[in-house]
């Protein structure tokens, strides 16, 4: 069975590197995990080695079949539950798989990655912890391994704490892709940072206001959300104004956004 180019499938083939996968997860028996895209059931073998339930949704017509068969014992058994559905309409509530109570494991599409990590960190069921097999690139902006930020690894930051596990490299897929991978790990998701939605919506705002002209300095670019009222809200954060979007910490956002929020009487 042959990959899909549209559907952006490259399927694991090490059992290294799925065995990687299932011990940076931390899986026993009495874990939950929702598996997004498994494909030919690779790394789902390994999963369901660990005895936890297992809840696989795969979008490809072709692959129910087969994983029905493949699987046929354990959906007996009630530990593995296949899912044929697109990611982009799943709601995680509507299976039980409710807020820190499973974890998110996958090999997902290159072109799904930033609408993945987005939607499970927003949610109001978000995952315990994502394990994620991710463009390597991508891995390395969200760690900011070069110490500069990123509105992808800030708001990352903001509901978890990232690292990546290990670099796989292309060989290691079939069909091999033209970059490498990496095995990235979101842990300690929570809503800790937020006390509401209000509060949450704000912090985005400015983050990605702050970033919307990267050459510019924050200064400038928050002017527009906040006029002249800017140069204030700076100094009680404790920013310099000269400073640029890519070299302001998380906790720094999280301090502007409160200030901010007290300026606007929120």
């Amino acid at each position: 069975m042959r990959a899909k180019k549209s559907l952006g499938q490259n399927f694991l083939n090490s059992k290294t590197i799925a065995h990687e996968i299932v011990r940076s997860a931390e899986l026993s028996g009495s874990d939950t995990v929702l598996e997004i895209g498994p494909g030919k059931g690779f790394l789902t073998a390994e999963l369901l080695k660990t005895g936890a339930h297992i809840f696989a949704i795969e979008k490809d017509d072709r692959l129910i079949p087969f994983l029905q068969e493949k699987f046929a014992e354990e959906m007996t058994k009630g530990v593995f539950t296949l899912i044929h559905d697109d990611v982009t309409n799943f709601d995680p509530h509507a299976y039980g798989l409710n807020d820190g109570a499973y974890k998110l494991i996958a090999n997902i599409p290159y072109y799904l990655t930033g609408y993945i990590i987005r939607t499970f960190l927003e949610t109001p069921h978000k995952p315990e912890r994502m394990i994620l097999m991710i463009q390597k690139e991508v891995a390395d902006r969200i760690v900011a391994r070069d110490k500069k930020e990123s509105i992808l690894s800030i708001a990352v930051k903001a509901y978890g704490t990232p690292r990546i596990v290990k670099k796989v490299p292309a060989r290691y897929f079939t069909p091999a892709p033209n970059v490498d991978s990496a095995v990235l790990a979101i842990e300690h998701i929570s809503n800790t940072h937020f006390t509401d939605r209000k509060l949450e919506k704000l912090f985005f705002d400015i983050v990605k206001t702050g970033f919307a002209h990267k050459r510019k300095q924050l200064a400038g670019n928050l002017k527009e959300l906040f006029g002249n009222t800017t140069s204030t809200l700076l100094a009680q954060t404790g920013i310099s104004p000269h400073a640029r979007a890519e070299d302001i910490t998380l906790e720094e956002w999280l301090v502007c956004t409160k200030k901010a929020s007290a300026l606007l009487n929120m």
